[in-house]
């Protein structure tokens, strides 16, 4: 039989009523004639819950007890959904990470996916299984330990067993209906997407928009998933959601797809480093290594002693989220009390944000730039840091015009008509 994988996030298995609801979903597709597989985060709140018994328990807590403990939650889901489709007359069972098993590295916390092994959940197929309830978010580490994936490891789990099976489609079932051409919430001419390639919905999650997690799409872009994104609390059928797919799917993409922002952005400036070759390594090593996540770089001629010393410094800008500014700081100072960098100052503006236009279209259209920048300058909306992708361009703005871009960006590229 063709085979479905369906996940479903902690909203859409808050309880048991919204639990009937997405097994109700699940019969219909397997009277429908799928084998199915469905994927399961735990109950809305109780990650946050079981995290903070972990850390009420043992505040420097040993790694491997902590996914001991927090995996827990995909496990009550997964068997309550087997118990309800099992009401429902539909044969269903229950799987745990190790029982598939689902391979993964050692690395608790944030563990990746090493193999799928099909045979145990093939044979329960042939003896007349139609649908498998898979824990999602973790695994089994070569240490035979339990391991989870990280936040948002149950969408990756998704697309990592629609590779591994095969499936026909990843229907991803959360509490949106669907990728908007940017967040409805700020404004009401966006408009949900029929379809989307695969690269513009890695831009836009990497971005900031949180319908599908970034690991998820680039296993899927990586293996050709096709994933569709529905809600969980609407009557759906072959044509809702969005559908992510290959851009060879989509017959003529728009130049932009979608605005996307980032609220919690920080700026960070070194003053006056010394222009070298090695300088960056020496920056950016350091921050990586503090596990800094940074995103846009410029270097640029300081203004301070460049009459006396031309060409001699730059000033390095580069932006990172807001709850990393501490760490980032710390990496800098230890790096300069060490002697690997000297600067005069070390700016940091923790009131900015990051909009950003997507689109595959860019790449055969020239202006975008243009369009984009005037559209901000018409707004009086002052940028201070640009970086740009073959899809994709971003700026730093004030946190307090973000909005007001995003509308003006979504109005400029006239993003509400289809």
């Amino acid at each position: 039989m063709p085979l479905l994988v369906m996940k479903f996030g902690g909203t859409s298995v808050a309880d048991l009523d919204r639990i009937k609801n997405a097994a109700l979903k699940v019969q219909r597709e397997v009277e429908r004639g799928y084998d199915v597989i469905v994927i399961v985060s735990a109950m809305s709140g109780k990650t946050n819950e079981l995290v903070g018994w972990v850390e009420a328990t043992s505040p420097l807590f040993d790694a491997r007890e902590y996914d001991a403990v927090v995996a827990s939650g995909e496990n009550i889901t997964a068997g309550l959904m087997a118990l309800t489709l099992q009401e429902l007359g539909v044969p269903a069972r229950s799987w745990q990470g190790w029982q598939v098993p689902i391979n993964t590295t050692s690395q608790h916390s944030a563990a990746r996916f090493v193999s799928i092994p099909r045979d145990n959940i093939d044979q329960k197929f042939a003896e007349g299984m139609r649908v498998a309830v898979v824990a999602g978010f973790q695994g089994l580490g070569s240490d035979n330990r339990i391991t989870t994936l990280g936040r948002g490891g149950s969408d990756t789990t998704a697309v990592a067993f629609a590779a591994a099976f095969g499936a026909e489609r990843c229907d991803i079932y959360t509490d949106v209906d669907g990728v908007y051409t940017t967040d409805p919430r700020i404004t009401s001419k966006a408009r949900k997407l029929k379809k989307i390639a695969f690269e513009e919905m890695l831009e836009l999650a990497s971005l900031g928009a949180k319908v599908l997690q970034t690991r998820s799409v680039e296993l899927a872009m990586r293996y050709k998933v096709r994933l569709r994104v529905l809600s969980s609390f609407e009557e759906t059928d072959e044509n809702s959601g969005t559908l992510v797919c290959d851009e060879d799917e989509i017959m003529e993409s728009k130049v932009v797809n979608g605005v996307a922002y980032s609220r919690e952005e920080a700026k960070i400036t070194l003053v006056t480093v010394e222009d070298r070759p090695g300088i960056s390594a020496a920056i950016f090593a350091p921050l990586a290594e503090a596990g800094v996540n940074v995103d846009m770089i410029v270097q640029n001629i300081s203004e301070k002693d460049y009459e006396d010393h031309p060409g001699s410094v730059t000033d390095m800008t580069f932006s990172c989220p807001v709850n990393q500014v501490a760490r980032a700081r710390k990496a800098m100072e230890d790096a300069k009390a060490a002697g690997h960098i000297a600067y005069d100052d070390l700016v940091v503006d923790t009131e900015v944000a990051k909009v950003s236009v997507v689109g595959i279209g860019m790449r055969s259209h020239a202006g975008v730039a243009a369009r984009m920048f005037k559209a901000l300058a018409d707004e009086n909306i002052n940028i201070k840091v640009i970086s740009t992708s073959e899809i994709k361009i971003s700026v730093l703005i004030d946190r307090k015009y973000m909005e007001l871009a995003v509308q003006a960006l979504h109005d400029a590229f006239e993003l509400e008509k289809p």
